[in-house]
């Protein structure tokens, strides 16, 4: 366990091409009442779990039937492009448009639904190590599966190229250098379940834990909770011992890439930040947190006999705050009232 105290909390951009991550929730919202999928995940109150006076936890397993935060995502990417062509989008509207894109997990799902819903093509790159069952997901949404490398970044490498020869629209869920419209977009789509949960909240959180592969989920939901609640929250990032990325990055204040073993946290085992969101985090958050891949195991048991069963990396925040040296180390009291979200199913 490693914390880092936040020296550019406030401060202005770490990256200076690119942008701060978007706080118009009101367009997300507008737009997501044209899909009928589209309902309000709950907000639970969790006992037992921590010495805590309130542990609140945004249940996104449900999100648009599709088992994730990252519904929000990429088909809400595709869903504006759709809107953007007519004012009433239907299955027809994006008929031969194709996106490409690399996938471990439900950002794949996200970019298959879009797809699907409005009449685009969708391919997907899958390093050989993902499971089949998650191919068979991904084609049973229409999307054409190409398994490409060993692991992400080789299918990565692959959706780009295919981009760029196809002239295919390449939809990734991080940004990089020159790449931001798209994904600061995408991490738009985020803000639903922050905005939902801004309301649902009883009173305002003490503190904030929130998980980050890339950090899209995080950089978007402390811009709007800072928006929302100003400075009073304490907002903790949390992140695997294995892949530090953002904590790396905030401390040497420039984007820096981690480099470790692979964590049972899959969906948050990244390497390099997202731009966007690292702009974001270094100007809302408060601490970086990395967690072993045991301190959260540890936990899941208790989680799942709690009603909120999910993966290492969906229940790592909710993890982070049931760890009694992390509440120490983090002022987190009986007093405490903490919001945290909980991203994806169990698998």
């Amino acid at each position: 366990m490693k914390i880092t105290s936040n020296p550019h909390r406030g401060g202005p951009k770490l990256i200076e091409a690119a942008p701060f991550p978007s706080t118009d929730a009101k367009r997300v919202a507008d737009l997501l009442q044209l899909c009928p999928a589209a309902a309000e995940t709950p907000l639970l109150t969790v006992e037992g779990l921590a010495d805590v006076n309130a542990l609140w936890v945004k249940d996104e397993r449900g999100r648009m039937n599709l088992g994730s935060f990252k519904a929000l995502g990429a088909a809400y990417v595709i869903a504006r492009h759709a809107a953007d062509l007519n004012a009433r989008p239907g299955k027809d509207t994006l008929s031969g448009r194709t996106y490409v894109t690399a996938s471990a997990g439900n950002h794949g799902m996200s970019v298959a639904a879009g797809t699907r819903i409005f009449g685009a093509k969708a391919v997907v790159y899958i390093a050989d190590t993902v499971p089949e069952s998650f191919a068979d997901r991904l084609r049973a949404q229409n999307a054409q599966v190409v398994r490409h490398g060993a692991g992400y970044a080789a299918s990565m490498e692959g959706a780009s190229k295919a981009a760029d020869e196809n002239g295919w629209t390449l939809l990734s869920d991080s940004s990089w250098d020159g790449y931001f419209d798209l994904p600061y977009i995408l991490m738009e789509g985020y803000l639903q379940m922050a905005a939902e949960a801004a309301r649902q909240c009883p009173q305002a959180p003490t503190h904030i834990m929130l998980q980050a592969g890339v950090g899209g989920l995080a950089g978007a939901v402390a811009a709007y909770a800072r928006q929302v609640w100003g400075d009073a929250p304490r907002i903790i990032v949390v992140e695997p011992e294995a892949a530090p990325a953002l904590q790396a990055s905030i401390e040497a204040g420039a984007c820096v890439f981690a480099d470790g073993p692979d964590s049972v946290m899959g969906r948050l085992d990244c390497k390099e930040p997202s731009l966007i969101a690292l702009n974001g985090l270094a100007r809302d958050a408060d601490a970086f947190l990395t967690l072993s891949d045991q301190q959260v195991i540890d936990h899941l048991a208790a989680m799942d006999a709690a009603g909120i069963a999910t993966t290492a990396s969906g229940g790592a925040g909710v993890a982070a705050v049931m760890t009694p040296e992390v509440r120490s180390a983090l002022g987190i009291g009986p007093d405490a009232r903490v919001l945290c979200f909980l991203s994806e199913i169990a698998e």
